[in-house]
């Protein structure tokens, strides 16, 4: 099939290339896509699209009368997709519904400990060799209550490393896994485990039913001192209520991969523009604040996963096949 790449960067053309060994014609664009890129569709079979990419109901529509029959996600969120409008034109939408859950849980940890003793602020002191301690002090993770927001596969890895911290896991989900219950993880309520947790780890989808799951009247009832770590999706929180909570000393860290306006921002090299996000650029301000870019699932192994897969959907779609990768 002839597929377009949207949104793409070198490392994207090094795992594909490789997972699709000439399989199909891959041809890469670093646009992302939108109203306006979906022409650069036309004639195409497929398109693959990243997180970024926006395709609403008058993209889809813009997509299908270029010809295209699929669209190949290369991740596992698909909040960026209208899967009515692609069921209605007649669009097969697949995802990538699994890769490397350590990736993005053992990252999470990282957010937590860098911030916790604060690493960064130590690396940039060391690298102008100002070597005071003052300003470092941390706690010990061990015995402190970890709330874990959602006990999928990246969720019960998460609680699982926290586990061999020594801290007591609080959980919650509509569904309880059973592996987390052999942690010893305490399933309760989202509103309990807000109260309780010294340390809550998002790890929960985008849906409306999630979305600002955190937010004002979330923060107040956490306990003083809290440290919140979301490697999951930006719209999961009220931003500008966190900054709130933030500047009143409420939270004591937060830990983000993820931000709810990240589109557009994301994966670019912005360093020479001035930032147009007040929001963003006031959150960058906070020394307890450690933001990146949207990175916990970059690893080797993930990466070959997702390529894998996706030039797998392409495959089996192209053949008549599906898989548990197909979109609903």
């Amino acid at each position: 099939m002839r597929v377009l790449v949207y949104d793409t960067h070198s490392y994207d053309r090094t795992f594909l290339d490789t997972a699709n060994a000439g399989r199909h014609q891959l041809d890469y664009t670093s646009a992302q896509l939108d109203l306006q890129t979906a022409a650069l569709a036309e004639g195409y079979d497929a398109v693959c699209l990243f997180v970024s990419d926006y395709a609403p109901a008058p993209v889809i529509e813009r997509l299908a009368n270029a010809g295209v029959r699929m669209i190949a996600q290369r991740s596992t969120g698909f909040n960026n997709l209208d899967l009515e409008a692609a069921s209605r034109l007649g669009l097969t939408c697949m995802r990538v519904g699994y890769y490397s859950p350590y990736a993005v849980a053992e990252f999470a940890v990282g957010l937590l400990q860098t911030l916790n003793r604060r690493i960064h602020r130590a690396y940039n002191r060391t690298r102008e060799f100002n070597f005071r301690l003052a300003g470092l002090l941390g706690h010990d993770i061990y015995g402190r209550t970890v709330g874990v927001v959602g006990t999928g596969k990246i969720g019960a890895i998460f609680a699982r490393i926290m586990h061999g911290f020594g801290c007591p896991i609080l959980a919650y989900d509509v569904q309880e896994n059973p592996d987390c219950l052999a942690l010893g993880a305490t399933y309760v309520s989202l509103e309990e485990l807000l109260s309780r947790a010294d340390i809550i780890s998002l790890h929960v989808p985008l849906m409306p039913q999630t979305y600002h799951m955190i937010n004002a009247q979330s923060l107040a009832s956490m306990k003083r001192g809290v440290m919140i770590i979301n490697t999951s999706r930006g719209g999961l929180i009220d931003t500008e209520a966190l900054i709130a909570a933030i500047e009143r000393g409420h939270i004591a860290a937060v830990g983000l991969d993820v931000y709810e306006e990240e589109e557009g921002k994301f994966f670019r090299d912005l360093s020479d523009v001035v930032i147009d996000d007040d929001v963003l650029a006031r959150l960058m301000t906070f020394p307890n604040v450690l933001l990146t870019s949207h990175q916990a699932f970059f690893t080797h192994e993930a990466m070959t996963t997702i390529a894998e897969t996706t030039i797998r959907n392409l495959t089996d779609f192209e053949e008549g096949r599906t898989n548990e990768n197909l979109l609903r």
